[in-house]
């Protein structure tokens, strides 16, 4: 991360609730990725962001 670029806000929209994967219903992250997102830089972020959308379309939350 440049140290122009500011941190990737975290997808969390306050509704928190694990899944029986252990998966946030809210934003999708799994339990790891909400623990770590602190320490996560921009890119690491984004790729969880991805995993995040891919999650949110295959269980029907996206078209």
């Amino acid at each position: 991360m440049s140290s122009e670029e500011r941190p990737l806000a975290s997808p969390c929209v306050s509704i928190c609730a694990l899944d029986e994967d252990d998966i946030c219903t809210g934003c999708q992250r799994t339990v790891e990725e909400i623990r770590r997102w602190r320490s996560m830089d921009n890119d690491e972020r984004r790729q969880v962001l991805l995993r995040c959308h891919e999650r949110a379309r295959a269980s029907g939350m996206l078209l």
